[in-house]
This record gives structure tokens, sequence and C-alpha cells, in this order.
């Protein structure tokens, strides 16, 4: 409880009032000091009519869990027991992982109670709280300010877009069905999984041709494939100190958690098994691989469970922990970064371990920021200077990919907001066995 400025400009309207008193009147003199009295019983009696902070209630309306950079309406409602105020003033604070907008406003009070609907924006994947509501009134003569600290502790858990990820999945299955026919069932003809025998027909594709079958039966036999069924699936997410960096305005940790569930949405659909492992300067997490649609919510768990981190990724026990988890064939999708062919070492010869016996396909965030610096037209010295470092990174980038897919690493290199489509194009690749 503190005074207003109308009070504190009231109070002090009596030190003028004595001073002229004194000058022209001086037997007056004490009118300024009964005009400061004045105020200030108007000021206690401003105190004794309006409302008291111990009769405010609160109810908050807030969303458990809300999608990165989807901002989600929330609401504080407040309940006056008797003397509400024509208005009040609201500031709300929280954790580091979120922001009210806006986060201060003033609502009329009706009826003796007054909501406050505020946007909640997710800034980074993590926990966060909405931890204090501060609310302030005026007394009925706008001398007395009341103010009153409600701890409202309401956690916010923020995740990984889900919306967005199963509206994009939606449309890509269309785009699938639409030009070549692909279902949520599997298909036959084409493949690497044996489905039957058949008679050979002019323009198969002789390789297929079964001679021992052929010899057996006397008659020209192929062999039928389908789409493999049960693939075994596997992120590998790098969460180390480059992949936190932000890319376009969000950390590529986090844009490869985006691409991640959005295939693994797919793959579920399609009968797969889908797991994840994280790694930095060790490994992180580690799930089994679930199959079927409803495990989807499993694995997004898992993925609020990423942290971002400061350390340096070590490849060497990542991926080598990894390969000794995988006890069949698995497609490994890899989710990394690099500044240089030197820091990339060390990824490369794991990955040719990897490769001996599994399929890795290699996602490769491309730098637009970076192809910018490199293809803009110079204005001054610094700026030839900033082209010609962003150029040598760029073709240090395209060495290492050029390498990886020298190994028959599968790249998918393609603009940051395209990932997610360009991972699904290369996984039905590989699911045709075509990969």
């Amino acid at each position: 409880m503190y005074p207003t400025a109308r009070m504190i400009g009231l109070a002090l309207l009596g030190v003028p009032l004595a001073l002229l008193a004194g000058l022209f009147a001086p037997q007056f003199w004490l009118v300024g000091v009964a005009w400061i009295v004045l105020a200030v019983a108007l000021f206690l009696l401003d105190v004794m009519i309006s409302a008291a902070p111990s009769q405010l209630r609160f109810a908050a309306r807030v969303p458990g869990a809300i999608g990165v950079a989807r901002p989600e309406n929330s609401s504080i409602r407040l309940m006056f027991g008797s003397a509400a105020p024509a208005s009040v003033e609201f500031a709300v604070d929280t954790g580091k992982l979120i922001e009210p907008v806006p986060a201060r406003q003033v609502k009329a009070v009706e009826g003796g109670a007054a909501q406050i609907d505020f946007a909640i924006n997710p800034l980074r994947r993590g926990e966060s709280f909405i931890e204090t509501l501060w609310t302030r009134w005026q007394g009925p003569l706008g001398l007395v300010w009341k103010q009153r600290k409600h701890a409202v502790h309401e956690r916010v858990t923020i995740i990984p877009n889900i919306a967005t990820i199963k509206e994009e999945a939606r449309r890509l299955f269309e785009r699938e069905s639409g030009q070549m026919g692909m279902r949520a069932q599997l298909r036959t003809g084409e493949g690497t999984e044996f489905n039957a025998l058949k008679e050979f027909e002019p323009g198969m594709d002789r390789r297929m041709i079964d001679w021992k079958q052929t010899a057996k039966h006397g008659r020209l036999l192929a062999r039928e494939f389908k789409v493999e069924e049960n693939l075994h699936i596997v992120f590998a997410l790098d969460t180390g100190r480059q992949m936190c960096e932000p890319l376009k305005g969000l950390p590529r940790i986090d844009r490869a958690i985006q691409a991640m569930l959005l295939l693994a949405y797919v793959a579920l659909r399609l009968g797969d098994r889908v797991g994840i492992f994280a790694f930095d300067e060790k490994p992180r997490i580690a799930s089994r691989t679930v199959s079927g649609p409803h495990a989807f919510t499993a694995l997004q768990y898992v993925a609020s469970q990423v942290d971002y981190s400061t350390a340096e990724t070590n490849f060497t026990l990542g991926l080598s922990q990894l390969s000794g988890e995988l006890e069949r064939r698995t497609v490994v999708v890899v989710f990394t970064d690099f500044a240089d062919t030197t820091s990339a070492e060390l990824m490369i010869e794991n990955l040719k371990r990897l490769l001996a016996r599994h399929l890795v396909l290699f996602v490769a965030f491309r730098d637009e920021e970076l192809e910018g610096m490199a293809l803009a037209e110079p204005a001054e010295a610094a700026d030839v200077s900033r082209a010609v470092l962003a150029d040598a990174m760029l073709r240090e980038r395209e060495l290492v990919t050029t390498r990886l897919k020298r190994l028959g690493v599968n790249v998918i290199d393609v603009p940051v907001d395209k990932i997610g489509a360009g991972l699904i194009d290369a996984y039905l690749t590989v699911k045709r066995g075509a990969g």
C-alpha cells in the first residue's frame, strides 16, 4: 500500500499554501498545515473504504503443454469480496523459457471481478512456470494504491510443435497418395522384402529371375518384392554446442526434433519401429524402438526430454555406443552439424563403422545466412573479407558432404524449412528399396 501521484500532489500543495500565508497573512500560516492534515485524513479514508488485498481471490487457466513457436491463450480471473475498484492493473512474471504477451495491462472490474487475457509465447523447449501475478488498484478517491503479490506457480511444459507436425504429415500423405498411390498399406512390386514368385513378363528386371525355382518348375519365374515391413529407424540426435546455435531464428536441435517427429509419425503409421538416441559429450537418451501410431505419444515425451547443451560433441563415444546397441540392420538418421573438415573428421570415421551394418541418412543443415554472405555484393572492405570467409566455409561443408555421399551415406541437403519433406522423401525411397 502506497500513495498515488494524486495524493502526493495534494499533500505537497499545502507547502506553497503555508509559504503564501506566512508572507502575506502570517496569522493564517496554519492553513497549509491543516491542508496537509486533511490530505492525510482523506488518504486514510481511502484506505479504509477501498478493497482489502486479503479479500482478493484468483483463478488461473494456463495450458499445461504448448508447442515451440506456437503461442497459446491463457487467462487469470480476479474476484473481489467487496468494495471492488473500477479497474485493476496486472503484471505477470514468468520463467525464462516463456514470455507473456502483453506482460502488463489494465482491466475494468465488472460485477466484482476482472479477467486478464494474455498469450504465452514459448521461446525454447523445456519446463517453465507462470510464477507470479502482481495486481494493484486505486481507492475510490484515487489517493492510495493497494498491491498484492500472488504466487501462481503454474507449470508450463514447452514441447515440439505437434500440431504443425501432424498437419504437415497429413499433407505429405495426401501428396504421396495423389502422385504415387502410396497409402498406409504396404505396396507390392517394389521394395526389398520378398513377397511371392510370379511368371516372368517382358519388361521385368532380369535380375529378379529365380533360377533355382525356374529349373524346378520348368518355367521362368521371378521374385516379386514388397515394401519392407517393420523397418527399424533410430534417430541419432547430436545435442552439443553446435546444434544449439540458432538457424533462421530457431536452434538447430529444435529443427531436428521437428523433422524427427514428422518422420516418426509417418513411419509409425506405415508399420515401422522407431527409437531415439541423443548424445553430446556422452550419451544422454537411448529409447527402445516402438511401433504403432499409439506409440507417437511416447516418442513425443522422449523428445521433450532432449535438453540444450554447451558441451562439445563426442562422436566416437556417442556413435560407438549407438552401434553396439543396434541388434539388427537399422536405418540410422543422423542430425548433427560441423564447423569445418577438421571437426567433421571424427564424425566421418564413426559413420564409416555404422555403414558396415546399417543404412545412414545424414541431415545437413544448410546455412542460408552463410550462403547469403558469400553471394552478397560487397559495399566495403569488410564485406569482401566476410564473403571470402563464408565461401571458404561453404566449400569445406561441400567437401564433407561429398565424402559422405561417396561412402554411401544418403545426405539430405535441402533448405531448413524443407528438411521434414526431404527426410520423408529419403525414407520412402529407402522403404521402396531404391536407397
